[in-house]
Order: structure tokens, then sequence, then C-alpha cells
């Protein structure tokens, strides 16, 4: 069984928890992560991406990036902004996005677990995005960033959360994307790991990278620790636990550069042979095994036979599997997502008018809208210890940085 425990949080005061909040590291580039942090300086962007407060041009991985991480998480806390409790705790954190609410539980988890496949992976890590949070998390000597766990429901921590979501809460506010955020401290922490123990495996939601640095840096400060004894806070990361139920998981939708030297009516001949193929008003597949296609000014469905889909195969089965098969292959020769630079990736927030968007500003010929991977799949797929291929998930609400830290001292 994974385990868990409380915390001492390094957190921001009442007053100060929604000027200090800020979006996860990796949703947003230099420039958009700079106009967010614009005139506010508790902004815990300015720790999560200190490249903001360095020049233009300086290199997102140079020395100075990170020193200024470090610089910066000091300001915050000499100054007051953020202050690390004096007692260990647990915490619930609800968010409401358009009407739906995920309540989860902040605490820690072991990285020896990670590394024993008790919390279960369903990504590959690229290798410069994980050197990257793992130099952060040293530099830092610090979780700035939670990973988004989740696990089958229990009954038991359900009544448990729905009692604390009663008390009044530490935080509680709604943030410029509309989404409410509200945390709570769980006064029975004991219960709550105590039922927490009794899951068998919980699984990575997001945050890959974020779980496989916060391993590795565990591991380099044990190695580097001649008096190691198993009981330091540095074999702990800082998770949320979410119920799967309660999980809304969005579409990850791809566009296509070019048309591998062909015309759009010869793709559009090539795609009728890969299943049914008719124009749609609709761009926004309605279920499992369609996509929505929009190339030359006109969105075409394509249905895929259903019994030519293998679905007792959970990665054959995965519409980001059936696509990269029978569509991005062999019509455009895009072999290799992770590689190509043919092929790009828009989260299904931005919705379908970006796709549009991008496609007739001419930078981009062809877009493909897909139906959202169901949380079912996912665990399907961690089960089976296989590998989604790249940009399966995209899940919103997005978690705050900076509302709870976890110190590795």
């Amino acid at each position: 069984m994974p385990r868990v425990k409380p915390f001492k949080a390094i957190r921001p005061s009442q007053e100060k928890a929604e000027q200090v909040a800020c979006v996860p590291y990796d949703v947003v580039n230099r420039e958009e992560a700079a106009a967010l942090a614009e005139g506010n300086d508790a902004s815990f962007l300015h720790v999560i991406r200190p490249d903001i407060d360095l020049p233009a041009e300086t290199s997102a991985y140079a020395d100075e990036v990170y020193e200024t991480a470090r610089k910066n998480l000091d300001r915050l806390m000499q100054d007051g902004t953020l202050v690390q409790d004096e007692t260990e705790r647990l915490f619930a954190y609800r968010q409401i996005m358009n009407g739906v609410a995920q309540t989860g539980i902040v605490c820690c988890c072991h990285v020896d677990d990670y590394g024993d496949n008790l919390i279960l992976k369903h990504e590959k890590t690229r290798p410069v995005k994980e050197d990257d949070r793992t130099r952060h998390v040293l530099t830092l000597n610090a979780h700035a960033g939670p990973v988004f766990l989740t696990y089958r429901d229990v009954a038991a921590i359900n009544t448990l959360v729905e009692s604390v979501i009663t008390t009044d809460p530490l935080y509680d506010f709604t943030a410029p994307d509309g989404v409410q955020h509200t945390v709570w401290e769980i006064a029975d922490a004991a219960s709550c790991v105590e039922h927490l123990s009794s899951v068998p495996v919980f699984y990575v939601a997001d945050g890959h990278h974020r779980s496989a640095s916060a391993w590795r840096a565990g591991t380099e400060r044990r190695e580097a620790n001649p008096q190691h004894t198993g009981d330091e806070e540095y074999n702990w990361f800082l998770t949320v636990l979410f119920p799967a139920d309660q999980l809304n998981i969005l579409a990850y939708n791809r566009i296509i550069k070019d048309l591998n030297g062909q015309q759009a009516d010869e793709v559009v001949q090539q795609l009728s042979k890969v299943g049914t193929l008719e124009p749609t008003n609709n761009p926004v597949p309605e279920q499992a095994g369609t996509f929505c296609i929009y190339l030359d000014k006109t969105w075409f469905k394509l249905i895929i036979d259903d019994d030519s889909i293998a679905h007792d195969d959970a990665i054959a089965s995965l519409d980001v599997a059936i696509l990269e098969d029978r569509v991005l292959e062999p019509i455009f020769g895009i072999g290799d997502v992770r590689t190509d630079a043919r092929i790009d990736f828009v989260g299904g927030i931005r919705g379908t008018d970006e796709l549009e968007k991008r496609v007739d500003s001419g930078e981009w010929a062809c877009a493909v809208s897909m139906y959202p991977t169901s949380i079912a799949q996912l665990m399907a797929v961690s089960d089976a210890g296989e590998i989604m291929p790249p940009k399966s998930t995209w899940f919103e609400p997005k978690l705050r940085s900076g509302l709870l830290v976890h110190s590795l001292d």
C-alpha cells in the first residue's frame, strides 16, 4: 500500500492567498507567465517561473534561473508572505469549475512508493524536463507544486472529506479563470491517513515530471547523506489525492503542419478509406472512435468501424493510438509524435475555435479534435504497466501552485 503523511506546510496568510496562488509552471510560456505576474511581487510564478525576472534571452536552464527561484522563495518567506506551519497537517482542496466540484486531500507520499510502482504512471518523461524539475526542487529545497494523483473511490474517505468541507476554510477565492479554490485543514488527520493507507495503489493523473523529479531529488539527498535513516522529510513529496469519480479529463487535440505533399482533396480521399467520413457542423466528437478533422476550412467527422477496434487492448483501443496508427503515420507521414516537429498539441480547454484559428492562419494545415480519454482507460493502461501515447490526457481544472509548499527538511 502506498504511504501518506501530513506535513508542515509553507503557505500564505488568508489575506495573501489569492495574490500568491498561480497556475502551474508548465501551462504557460514565459510571456504568459510574465503577464500574469505583472505588478504582483507576491505571485508564486516568481518561484516556479523565475525566468520572468530575467532577460528574455536567458536560457530556461541557466544557473541564474534556479538561483533566482531560490532568492524569490527566500524573499517571500522573509517578508512574511509565506510562513511555515509549526505542526504537520493534512488539507482538503476543492476546485469548482463550471459548477462541477472535485475535492482532494493534500498530503505527502513516499518517494520509494513511486519507485516501487505503488504509484502508477501512464506517461514517459522527457529527460530535459525531468532534469529541470529535479534541479528546481534541490535548489529550492522544496516541492513548489503538487503532483495530481487519483485513486479508486473509498466511501469512508468521501464521508470524512464531506464533513471537513462544512467547516470554515483556510482559503476561499475565485481565480481569474473563474475556477473557485477552497482549502480546509483536516482536523482528524490520523483517520484520514488510516483510510488512505488501505488504498492499494495510487495513479499519477497529472504531474509525471514533478513526481519523477521528486523521486530523483529524494534519491540524491539520500545518497549525499551518510547519516540517512529513512525518517528524513526528503523521502516524501507533495501530492493531492482525488477520487477518480470526480475527475474531468478534456480532449488533447492535435494540429498538423503540412499535408505531407498532398492536396486537401487527396487527404480527404485517404481519410475516407480509414472509416466513414462526412462533413459536419459539430467540431466536437460525440463518442470514442470518432474524430473531427478541420481541413481546407471544412470540418469532417471520421467514424472508425467499432468492430475494427481491439477493445481488449488497453493501448490499441485508445483514440490517440488509433489516430497515430491509422491517420498520422500512413497519411501524414508522422511516425513519432514525441519528436516530429510537424505535429503539435492543443489542450482541450482552449476549444475548437483555437484549432480553426491556427489552421486558418496558414501556419498549420490540418487539425484534429479528439474525444477525451477516460479515467477508466488511464487506470487500465497504468494497471497493465503500459505507457500511453504522448499527450493523451488534459486535466482541468489545474491545481494552483503556492498555496501549499513542502520543505525537504
